[in-house]
């Protein structure tokens, strides 16, 4: 570890405005998938592809970093700040979907169905309209996907649920085993939580392709449609990366990287892992059963 006087400054890196032109490529690829263009495919796969490189580099730029024992105590300390920042923003980002998701059944729907106002403002808008939700059941079905029926709490998401928490604690055991420098441990309990990661995104994944298929439950869904693919699909996303995350920590701590005093790389997933539970927790309550 570099001296405690001495503050590491990285030379200029080109994996930030790599990594902007990747996303760039990365969400036109989308935008063309989601408009039906043919060439969608192409651009999409190009943009993961240069994603994949650039965290292949700047990880490998970091790590090396670090194992040349650049890095003191100061810098350790603005990474903390850097990921505690990061995980704020990551709280406000699903704040403002569980904000909307919130408006939409606490306010909008209520309003519609006339409550405070006196007047019932679906008579004029649908007069089939039920203020109750979800709202499984589409004004006008040649615009919108009827679905069949809600995605029920108890199977999948339930079993999902019982994942996650259980993949907090095997974390949580993996980073107590790394602080008494129990090696063996360590890469056992931090191999399971890369295991749960995965398999919860393997069963939400097929339970994507029920919905879709089985239940006809898209994002033209309507409200109920669009928020629960919006919430759960992010969140989705978000374990994908964790777990991404905690298998390249996982061949760290195979080939011997980290000790028990110096070890904030493992910290920082297991901030991030944790935060995924949370949210998910929020989600199974407020998406799934009430």
């Amino acid at each position: 570890m570099a001296a405690k006087d001495i503050y590491y400054v990285p030379e200029g890196s080109k994996w930030p405005i790599f990594g902007s032109f990747a996303l760039f490529v990365l969400f036109i690829g989308g935008a063309l998938l989601f408009n039906g263009n043919a060439n969608a495919n192409v651009v999409l796969y190009i943009g993961i592809a240069l994603v994949a490189y650039m965290f292949v580099g700047w990880f490998n730029d970091v790590i090396g970093e670090s194992r040349s024992g650049k890095y003191n105590g100061q810098v350790d300390v603005s990474f903390r700040m850097g990921m505690g920042w990061f995980i704020f923003s990551e709280v406000m980002f699903f704040a403002a979907f569980f904000g909307a998701l919130y408006y939409a059944r606490m306010y909008s729907i209520p309003w519609l169905g006339g409550l405070g106002s006196g007047t019932a403002t679906h008579e004029f808008l649908w007069s089939a309209f039920e203020a109750a939700w979800p709202l499984s059941v589409t004004p006008d079905p040649t615009n919108y996907d009827q679905p069949s029926d809600v995605v029920p709490a108890f199977g999948v998401p339930a079993i999902n649920t019982l994942i996650l928490l259980t993949s907090g604690v095997t974390v949580t055991f993996a980073h107590w085993a790394l602080k008494n420098n129990k090696r063996t441990s360590l890469n056992l309990w931090l191999a399971a939580t890369v295991i749960l990661g995965f398999v919860f995104v393997f069963f939400q994944a097929e339970e994507y392709i029920h919905a879709y298929n089985d239940l006809n439950l898209k994002l033209s869904s309507g409200i109920y449609g669009s928020t629960f693919y919006m919430l759960t699909g992010f969140h989705g996303f978000h374990v994908t990366m964790g777990a991404i995350m905690l298998l390249v920590i996982l061949l760290r701590t195979i080939k011997g990287h980290f000790s028990k005093k110096d070890h904030f790389a493992f910290e920082a997933v297991a901030w991030y892992w944790h935060f995924v539970d949370v949210v998910w927790l929020g989600l199974f309550i407020f998406v799934y059963w009430i």
